[in-house]
């Protein structure tokens, strides 16, 4: 059966609900033209699908996590695929990378590869000697197997390229959409008591354990929206410290997209905080740094390379060198002096509605349809 437009199937491990990337990405594309499948995995927790511009199917099977959720992921992947036709065939990070490949190779059709992230250098890979070892041969079996390369970052681009000599990488930033915050709009007073956000798995490596530990020291409220390896340890150890019954903190777990912009839009602060556990986190460039200041929010965040670049750019956050509990406090004292912004968060929040004409969708959208017209599809 002939397509009548370029299709292009995208395969992750994700739930589709929340992988805002992937929405951005196929929606773009389905814009300009091109008929485009998301595949994902259905999850205990996964809501059901709304509409969008674009085709979406979720994998089902036994298992959730570890070994045999990837075995079983990848053999039913590669089966779902054999029934698809495709002009090219792209994946997010590795762990949907074999099969999508193979299918490719069976179709002669192109391989795209979109590193969300340095998957072989996150912590729960590089705390395993033989799984990175695994990951790593499958990094190099498809990385320079692919006919287009994109990821999140310049810092991720360049080291990849160093890894994979001759295997250029392109960068498609994490950025929200817009529309822009205009720039002369002011910033609004906090109603009430500071809200602190964190927005994002729950995971090791990603600050919380030592930013529950500054908090009753913060006169702020701490909202944290998403769920993950260290749930149950986070909700206990805020719980230790009275801080769930206080209401000084509160865990929202999974939040839809469209409720989690406006959760952000309503914070005071937002946070960005990781610990240096692999190359992965240390070249990161998360999408949460751009949500935060596309909705006009100072974020306190971490001073790895990318970040300080950016803030370099337009200064839009408190960095801090290190995650120690004193740290924190005093980094979220500056701007919250008395639990209320100082002249230093008014001057960053306005720096985030600066930026916001330049770190968006809208601009970033522009390249990713140039690397794809580059595919010459048909």
């Amino acid at each position: 059966m002939p397509i009548s437009s370029p299709r292009l199937v995208f395969a992750v491990t994700t739930d589709l609900s929340y992988d805002q990337r992937m929405q951005r990405i196929c929606t773009s594309l389905a814009k300009a033209g091109y008929s485009v499948l998301l595949v994902g995995w259905q999850r205990p927790q996964s809501v059901p699908l709304g509409p969008q511009l674009y085709q979406q199917h979720r994998l089902r099977g036994w298992f959730q996590r570890g070994k045999l959720f990837y075995l079983e992921y990848n053999l039913r992947l590669f089966f779902y695929l054999l029934g698809q036709r495709a002009a090219a065939w792209g994946c997010a990070d590795l762990d949907a990378a074999l099969p999508t490949w193979l299918r490719a190779q069976l179709g002669g059709q192109p391989f795209v590869y979109d590193a969300h992230e340095l998957f072989t250098e996150v912590p729960e890979v590089v705390a395993r000697p033989g799984v990175q070892r695994a990951w790593r041969w499958v990094e190099q079996f498809v990385v320079p197997r692919a006919r287009l390369r994109y990821t999140v970052g310049p810092a991720l681009a360049r080291l990849f390229e160093a890894r994979y000599p001759g295997c250029g990488f392109a960068v498609v930033r994490n950025v929200p959409a817009g529309p822009p915050v205009p720039p002369a709009s002011p910033p609004l007073p906090p109603i009430g008591r500071p809200v602190l956000l964190y927005q994002g798995a729950l995971n090791v490596g990603r600050g919380l354990a030592e930013l529950l530990a500054a908090m009753p020291q913060v006169p702020a409220r701490l909202v944290i929206c998403g769920e993950g390896d260290l749930s149950a340890t986070l909700r206990a150890q805020a719980a230790r410290l009275g801080l769930l019954a206080s209401g000084q903190v509160e865990f929202r777990g999974y939040v839809l997209p469209a409720e989690l912009r406006r959760l952000t839009a309503q914070a005071t602060v937002g946070i960005m905080l990781l610990e240096n556990v692999g190359l992965s986190y240390y070249y990161s460039l998360a999408n949460k740094f751009f949500d935060y200041v596309q909705a006009g929010v100072p974020q306190l965040c971490i001073d790895f390379p990318e970040y300080r670049a950016l803030n370099a750019q337009h200064e839009v956050a408190e960095l801090v060198s290190d995650l120690a509990p004193a740290t924190l406090v005093a980094a979220l004292a500056r701007l919250l002096p008395g639990g209320q912004p100082a002249a230093h968060y008014q001057q960053l929040a306005a720096h985030c509605r600066q930026a916001s004409q330049e770190w968006n969708w809208e601009r970033e959208e522009k390249t990713l349809l140039g690397l794809y017209a580059m595919l010459k599809l048909k």
